[in-house]
């Protein structure tokens, strides 16, 4: 009989903690839905590891993005600006809102939404009137900024802020891959309007799927938080004045994430020791450039990410083919989202890093709890596989 293949997964839970033990305890006290303990205590914990004074759980991160999104007052009709380079929920979120991605191009450092390619587009097809934003190609108010923190780096958000102040516009940060990263010594998802985390299977800490919406008003998170639960305006009976939507997550879930969130920091510098090993064990091949920190920024490494040039691989796809066939989980990075049917319809600019980044990058497997043997395992099939 043959040995089953050997596989090294992308990125998988790890499960190491009080997981077992909180979920029991919802389990025997019968609280296993939308309401109970857990719900509070993990809104009230992430809230006090980011730095902000208030967060909304969710029943994933897309949620968290629409809720986030109508809050800053994102309508139908409306146009946000997004970055091409990102996951598709990061614009379906908008299109729930019944509003328009406009998709701008990334920047070569954070693979973030580039500063630049935003001042452009503001400075020489947008105008500022009645203290609105408006597209001149579309005519449409430019109501929000989504930028999002990319793999688990932060984007370059300074400068995005200070557009987003000389054009008046709500900023959302698209945190869901980055819990965990600082920028400039800040943690990422407290400087926007609201930040938005995802706690999906594979993300730095899971609750297997939910999300949160981080907020440092107040007034934002009653208007997310009334979102989420229907709109029910009434403790009592049972009345909605709005379209609400019931995006709560259970206290089963929240038990999960309370468990998962003790053990962060070390899940944290785990992904970073992968990333570190890949970087110094690929890095020296001519033709292999890995995805490293910028200098004003800790990333989580929530993904271990390479490029290759031309003449080192012409076919990155064989190459995430083979290895996968090898049982080493790599993935493709992001296809951009101009590229995505769904939009093809929708306003973008040049997008050439982005486009360049799709062609040329993979992410290699990063679980937290990956052995050292795993990790020597993955760098000697890739560099098997490019010599």
């Amino acid at each position: 009989m043959t040995a089953p293949r050997r596989v090294i997964p992308n990125a998988v839970p790890h499960l190491a903690g009080n997981e077992w033990k909180y979920i029991k305890e919802c389990l025997d006290t019968n609280w296993v839905s939308s309401a109970g303990p857990f719900v509070d205590r993990f809104e009230r914990e992430v809230a006090q590891y980011v730095g902000v004074p208030h967060a909304v759980a969710t029943v994933n991160g897309t949620a968290a993005i629409h809720v986030a999104l109508l809050g800053a007052g994102v309508t139908a009709g409306d146009e946000v600006l997004v970055p091409t380079f990102t996951f598709v929920a990061t614009a379906n979120a908008v299109a729930y809102c019944g509003a328009h991605p406009v998709f701008l191009d990334c920047e070569e450092t954070s693979w973030g939404l580039d500063p630049v390619r935003v001042a452009e587009f503001l400075d020489g097809e947008c105008e500022v009137k009645g203290g609105q934003v408006v597209n001149q190609r579309s005519g449409r108010t430019v109501r929000a900024m989504l930028p999002v923190h990319l793999y688990g780096h932060p984007c370059d958000l300074d400068p995005l802020l200070m557009l987003a102040r000389r054009y008046p516009m709500a900023v959302v940060e698209d945190s869901a891959e980055a819990l965990g990263a600082r920028y400039r010594g800040r943690a990422v998802g407290a400087d926007g309007l609201a930040g938005c985390l995802s706690f999906n299977g594979n993300k730095i800490i899971t609750t297997g799927a939910g999300g949160m919406v981080l907020a440092r008003d107040e007034a934002m998170a009653t208007r997310v938080r009334r979102l989420t639960t229907q709109a029910r305006g009434d403790a009592l009976e049972f009345i909605h004045d709005e379209i609400g939507f019931n995006y709560r997550l259970s206290n089963l879930h929240a038990a999960l994430g309370v468990a998962q969130l003790e053990q962060i920091d070390g899940f944290v510098e785990d992904k970073r020791a992968t990333a570190a090993f890949y970087a110094g064990a690929l890095g020296r091949l001519d033709g292999v450039a890995p995805f490293v920190e910028a200098a004003w920024a800790r990333s989580t490494y929530w993904m271990a990410s390479i490029l290759l040039d031309e003449n080192r691989c012409r076919d990155v796809r064989a190459l995430i083919r083979d290895l996968n066939a090898a049982g080493i989980q790599a993935r493709p990075l992001w296809r951009p989202l101009h590229l995505q049917p769904a939009f093809q319809r929708a306003q973008a600019g040049p997008v050439p890093v982005a486009e360049r980044l799709h062609a040329r990058g993979l992410s290699l497997p990063c679980s937290v709890g990956i052995t050292p043997e795993e990790r020597q395992d993955v760098v000697d099939a890739v560099v098997q596989r490019l010599s």
